[in-house]
């Protein structure tokens, strides 16, 4: 009873994110958190551009926490805001973005599009980025591009876990246009990285100390048993 709690809260959770996230589309949206408060639950919305998220005289807004209560049953959803400091490093806004300005320019600028997305990736201190845009680009037959930059893993625990991938579709007059992006932000550990640190000082004894302190127990006079119980009469 209590895994099936688990199950369908986190399920409700991620049908929240998924709503959330196809309502606010073109508006720099990063991802969802929902926490649990004694007064209800708090909605926090990533964005880059919160402006355009909450509306004019916050009419998105409310239009979204009515739409909450009434198709997820929550009592008292409260909705915060949080910027997204460096927009350049979220994937999903970047997938966003290049979804964007497909669906604005066209396709035949997809070329330029990639590798503009790119350098500002990079140049925001990324290690490493893959864009995939698949779809009939540019001709009637579906392909698959792919522009990449910098060092990406794709194998193993920091392929799951420290890359960052999100994907995004543009709509078109040829149909739908897929894109994918992989980003590894600055400061991922890799398993391979070597750590130089300072090594821990040892106290060597000159061998001419060692020497003289052999020699000096070599010549002290050794007695014998004998001579100690005289001695000792």
């Amino acid at each position: 009873m209590i895994e099936r709690k688990f199950v369908t809260k986190k399920i409700k959770e991620q049908q929240i994110e998924e709503f959330i996230s196809q309502t606010l589309k073109n508006v720099g949206h990063s991802h969802t958190s929902l926490q649990r408060t004694p007064v209800g639950e708090k909605v926090v919305i990533y964005a880059s551009r919160p402006g355009l998220v909450v509306g004019r005289k916050g009419e998105n807004i409310k239009k979204l926490t009515n739409t909450l209560k009434r198709k997820f049953n929550l009592e008292n959803p409260q909705i915060e805001i949080a910027e997204v400091e460096q927009p350049n490093l979220d994937a999903q806004i970047v997938a966003e973005r290049i979804a964007s300005t497909i669906e604005r320019f066209g396709i035949q600028k997809f070329k330029a599009i990639g590798h503009k997305t790119m350098t500002d990736v990079m140049n925001a201190g990324a290690l490493g980025i893959e864009i995939i845009i698949s779809g009939k680009v540019p001709s009637a037959r579906a392909k698959s591009w792919r522009f990449y930059s910098g060092y990406l893993k794709k194998c193993g625990n920091i392929a799951t876990e420290g890359v960052k991938r999100a994907q995004a579709v543009a709509i078109n007059k040829l149909g739908e246009i897929g894109v994918k992006v992989a980003i590894m932000p600055p400061g991922t550990i890799l398993p391979d990285d070597i750590v130089v640190g300072k090594l821990a000082s040892i106290e060597v004894k000159p061998a001419e100390k060692k020497e003289a302190q052999e020699s000096e127990a070599s010549s002290k006079p050794h007695r014998s048993n004998a001579e100690e119980k005289v001695e000792s009469k």
